[in-house]
Parts: structure tokens; sequence; C-alpha cells
């Protein structure tokens, strides 16, 4: 039985692809759980196929899911305008959706994070004996995770947060202790500077009576 090589590429890293080997008998339900398998997601979210033309344009969309809205016979819309009804994968083989020997497709996964991958068909073959099919048969590159971690600060515990504010404290006391310490020093010696000028004074004042003895003792014996 025939087999299509696929090439899937990141459409945001085209240097991360995988090369997937599958029946042509085999549905997009299985195509979709080998690229997810490939990629490391958990394939926990929906998805969908775009089967395109050259230029990367969607068309037939083939989902995981059926829509929830999906009118089919909307008489606003003219006939050839409509988009075709959304295909389900599980009930979607792949060989009639190939028109093109190197046919492209656009795969979403998520619709949330939007994963983007560019699928091209890039060889057909027949299948070999004894292998399982659909088959990753190349990976180049590593695929980005599927979910960013967000990084949590470490919980604080009880015990060193009361540690620390007992340090905090314990600072602020000693802080405001050295502060005190230094300010009865200048006070002392602000209070020995005093006392120096006050014996000068003193002596001053000493002198300046002695003086206005003598003086008046001399105007005496001159009399």
């Amino acid at each position: 039985m025939a087999t299509y090589r696929f090439r899937v590429t990141f459409e945001e890293h085209e240097d991360i692809y995988r090369e997937i080997e599958i029946k042509v008998s085999q549905s997009y339900e299985e195509f979709h759980h080998a690229i997810q398998e490939s990629i490391g997601f958990d394939g926990s979210k929906p998805a969908s196929f775009f089967i395109s033309d050259d230029y990367w344009r969607k068309g037939q969309e083939i989902a995981s899911e059926a829509p929830k809205n999906q009118d089919d016979d909307d008489d606003d819309i003219p006939a050839h305008k409509r988009k075709p009804p959304v295909k389900l994968m599980a009930k979607t083989k792949i060989a009639p959706t190939i028109e093109d020997p190197h046919q492209k497709i656009i795969y979403v996964s998520d619709p949330e994070a939007l994963w983007t991958l560019m699928i091209e068909l890039i060889k057909i073959g027949e299948d070999a004996p004894k292998v399982t099919y659909p088959k990753c048969v190349k990976t180049v590159g590593q695929a980005p995770k599927q979910y960013k971690v967000v990084a949590l600060p470490p919980p604080v515990d009880d015990e060193d947060e009361l540690e620390d504010e007992k340090d905090k404290k314990e600072k602020v006391f000693h802080a405001e202790e050295g502060y005190d310490q230094e300010a009865e020093e200048e006070e002392d010696v602000l209070t020995e500077g005093d006392e120096e000028e006050v014996a000068a004074g003193e002596e001053g004042e000493e002198g300046e009576e002695a003086g206005e003895a003598e003086g008046s003792v001399d105007d005496h014996v001159e009399e």
C-alpha cells in the first residue's frame, strides 16, 4: 500500500521539523495523534487541519471536534462563497484530500495558544512490512514547550519571617544606641570646653578685681 511522507514544520521555527509517514488509507485523526506525539504535546487540545493551496491559503477544514455553530444553509451567502462544512478527522481519510504531489496543509492546535504547523507532502512511497504507521521517521530540532512555565517565588516560612523581623529590630536598636553614644561623647567634649571657658572667665574676673584693688591702695597712699 502507498504511503505519504509529510514534513511538519513549526510556523515560527523553520529549523524545527518532523517527517511523518502515514498510509494513504489512514485518517486525519491518526495523523493528528502522530504529530502531537512527535513534538511532545499531550494531544488534549482541539486541533484542525486546513487543506491549502500553494500560497498557504486555508481551504477545507478537518477538525478534531465538530463546530458548535455550523450553519450549512445560510441563504444570505452566495453558494460559491460559502465555506465547505467542517469535516471530522475521525471520518476523513488522507488520500481523497491530496490533490497535488506537493500538497500543503496547515495544522493548528489549541485555539487559545494557536500552535501553527506547516505541512507539506515530500514523498510518496510504499509501506514496509511489520512497520506500524503513522511513524515519525525524522526529527530535527527540539520542539518548544506546549505550556509556558511561570516561575513562582519560593514560599516564606513563618519562622524565617519572624527571624528577619527580629534582626531588623536589633539593627535599628543598635543603630539608635550608637547614635546616642556619639551624641553623649559630643556632649562630654562640649562640657569640657565649657568648663575651660568658665575657668578662664573666672581668672579674668579675679585679675580685674585685683587690679582695681591695687589701684585703690595707690590712690590712698598718694593722698
